[in-house]
C-alpha cells in the first residue's frame, strides 16, 4: 500500500509530515466554515466534507502531499441548488459528482491536463492568489445590529493589522533562525498566545460559528430517484465535477512543479471521485484540491501522504474534542497565514514576462485570472483561456503553409505543399493555385504537408472540381497513411482523385 511504501521511504521526515499536517487542520477550520455559509448549509457540513475528502484523496489520490477538502470553488456553484431545492438535492448532487469524476478517471481523460497552456497556468494561479486574498477581507468588516456591514476601524482595526502583519513577520523570518517546526504552525501558537495572555478583544474563530459535533453520520439523500430528480441534480453535477477536476489537476501541476515530481492526473480524478461519493453519502458539500492549504503543507516540508492524513484526522479531532480549544484561536492569525498563502502563489515573474511573450499570452493571463477572480468559476476561466490559446494557434499555424511550384519535362506542374492543412489554412492553400493558365494535369504533393480535419479534404474536392470544370485533372502525392485513410473515409461525401503507390499507398513516383 502506498501509506506502507511512504512509512518505508528513507527519505521521509515524520515530523515535518505531522507538523505539516497539524498546521493545515488548523487553516482548515476557518475555510472549511465559511465556504459552508457560502454554500448556505450548516458549518458541520463544511467541516465533515473537509475531513471525508481530505482523508480519502490523501491515502488514495496521484499526489503525495495535496490538500483537499471543501472549497469556495464548489460552494459558489451549489448555493443556488440549495437555496431552489434543499439540501438534500444538494447531498444527491454530490453523490453523482463523485460518479462523473470516478468516471472521468476510470475512461483516463485526466491527460487532457496537459492542453492546458503556460499562460492558463500563470493565470489560473494568479486568479486564485487574488481570492484567496480577497477572501480573508470579510475578517476586517463587521455586521451591525441591523444587518449592514462595516469595515473596522479604530482600534478593533489596529488590533488586526498588528497581529495580522506580526504572524507574517514571523512566517518569513523564523525559517532564518530555524526550520525545525513549521514557521506557519509558530506563527499562530505565539500569536493565539499573545492574545490570550493579555485578553486581547480581537475576532476568534468563535465567533465565525460553533465547530463542536459528533462523528459524520451515514445519511443517504432523501429525494426521489426519478428522473425529474436526476433533471434537477444533472447540471449541478456535472459543473462541480469539472470545476473540482480543473481545480485539482491544476493544483496537481503546480506543486509537480514546486516538488519537480510527477502525479498521476487520472489516479487522482478518481479518488477526488470516491471522495465526493463518499461524500454526499455521509451529507457533505463536495469539495476538491485546495491550493492554499496545499501550499502551506508543501512550504512547511511535507511531501508524503501522511501530512494529508494527519491534516484530515486532525480536523476530525477538533470537531470532537478541541472545538473549546480551536476557538480561541485569533482570526488575525489564520488571516496572517493565508496572506502568505497568497502572495507566495502569485507568479510575480509573470508581471516581468509580459513585454517578452506574444500578446495572446498576456491576454490569455488576464483574461483567466479576471474570470476566476469576478466570478469563481474556474472551469469558464481555464475552458475560456484554452479556447483562445488554442484559436491562436491555429491562427499562426495558418500563416505556415507554404508551396513551391515547378513543371517537369513531360509538362506536368507541381505543387508542393509545406505546413499542416486544416479548417485556418485552407483559404491560402486554395489561393496558391492558378487554375486557368495551369496545364491540363496538374500534381498536389503533400509530402511535406498533412491532411488534418474535414475542412482540408473540402478544399482538397473544391480545388479538383475547379480544375475539372475547365477539362483539368488533379491528382495527389506523398499522402501519409493516416491522411490516406482520412480520404478514404470521406469518399462517399467528396470525390478526391488520388494515385496509390506501393510503398506510400499515394500516387507513384514514377508518374511524376
Amino acid at each position: 500500500m502506498a501509506f506502507i511504501e511512504n512509512l518505508k521511504n528513507n527519505d521521509l521526515n515524520l515530523k515535518n509530515e505531522v507538523l505539516s499536517g497539524l498546521t493545515v487542520s488548523l487553516a482548515l477550520v476557518p475555510e472549511a466554515v465559511a465556504f459552508s455559509i457560502i454554500a448556505n448549509v450548516s458549518p458541520l457540513v463544511g467541516l465533515y466534507s473537509a475531513f471525508i475528502i481530505g482523508i480519502i484523496t490523501a491515502i488514495i489520490g496521484g499526489r503525495p502531499g495535496m490538500i483537499s477538502g471543501a472549497t469556495g470553488a464548489i460552494a459558489v456553484v451549489v448555493v443556488a441548488l440549495v437555496f431552489r431545492h434543499g439540501v438534500e438535492y444538494l447531498f444527491a448532487a454530490v453523490v453523482l459528482m463523485g460518479i462523473i469524476q470516478i468516471t472521468i478517471g476510470a475512461l483516463k481523460l485526466g491527460k487532457f491536463i496537459r492542453l492546458v497552456p503556460h499562460a492558463v497556468m500563470f493565470g489560473f494561479v494568479n486568479g486564485l492568489a487574488i481570492v484567496i486574498f480577497m477572501a480573508q477581507l470579510s475578517q476586517f468588516k463587521f455586521i451591525d445590529i441591523n444587518g449592514i456591514e462595516h469595515w473596522l476601524g479604530g482600534q478593533a482595526l489596529m488590533v488586526m493589522l498588528g497581529f495580522v502583519g506580526l504572524t507574517m513577520a514571523i512566517i518569513y523570518l523564523m525559517p532564518r533562525l530555524t526550520k525545525a517546526v513549521p514557521a506557519s504552525l509558530t506563527a499562530i501558537i505565539v500569536v493565539s498566545a499573545i492574545i490570550i495572555f493579555f485578553r486581547i478583544e480581537t475576532r476568534t474563530v468563535g465567533d465565525i460559528a460553533s465547530i463542536a459535533g459528533g462523528l459524520p453520520e451515514f445519511h443517504l439523500p432523501q429525494v426521489p430517484l426519478n428522473l425529474e430528480t436526476l433533471k434537477i441534480v444533472f447540471p449541478y453535477s456535472i459543473i462541480m465535477a469539472l470545476v473540482g477536476l480543473i481545480e485539482s489537476l491544476l493544483t496537481l501541476t503546480v506543486i509537480d512543479e514546486m516538488t519537480e515530481t510527477r502525479g498521476r492526473a487520472n489516479k487522482e480524478s478518481v479518488a477526488q471521485g470516491v471522495a465526493n461519493f463518499v461524500c454526499g453519502l455521509f451529507g457533505g458539500m463536495g469539495g476538491c484540491a485546495m491550493i492554499g492549504q496545499s501550499l502551506i503543507n508543501i512550504n512547511s516540508g511535507a511531501r508524503s501522504r501522511i501530512s494529508g492524513i494527519i491534516a484530515a484526522v486532525g480536523l476530525l479531532l477538533i470537531v470532537l474534542v478541541g472545538a473549546p480549544l480551536i476557538e480561541m484561536i485569533p482570526m488575525a492569525a489564520l488571516v496572517g497565514v493565508m496572506f502568505v498563502v497568497a502572495i507566495g502563489t502569485f507568479e510575480w515573474a509573470s508581471l516581468k514576462i509580459f513585454s517578452k511573450v506574444p500578446i495572446t499570452d498576456v491576454i490569455v493571463m488576464v483574461l483567466v485570472a479576471a474570470i476566476t477572480v469576478i466570478y469563481h468559476n474556474l472551469a469558464v476561466a481555464v475552458i475560456a483561456g484554452v479556447i483562445i490559446s488554442a484559436l491562436a494557434f491555429a491562427w499562426e499555424n495558418a500563416k505556415l503553409v507554404r508551396s513551391r511550384e515547378t513543371v517537369d519535362e513531360n509538362g506536368i506542374k507541381h505543387y508542393e505543399f509545406f505546413g499542416p492543412l486544416f479548417f485556418g489554412s485552407v483559404t491560402e492553400f486554395q489561393n496558391k493555385f492558378d487554375v486557368l493558365n495551369d496545364p491540363d494535369e496538374i500534381i498536389i504533393d503533400l509530402k511535406e504537408s498533412r491532411v488534418a480535419d474535414h475542412s482540408a479534404i473540402e478544399a482538397l474536392n473544391k480545388i479538383t472540381e475547379r480544375y475539372a470544370k475547365i477539362g483539368k485533372k488533379v491528382h495527389l502525392r506523398h499522402l501519409s497513411e493516416d491522411c490516406q485513410i482520412l480520404l478514404d473515409n470521406a469518399s462517399a461525401i467528396i470525390d478526391i482523385n488520388h494515385w496509390e503507390d506501393p510503398h506510400y499507398k499515394v500516387p507513384s513516383d514514377i508518374l511524376a
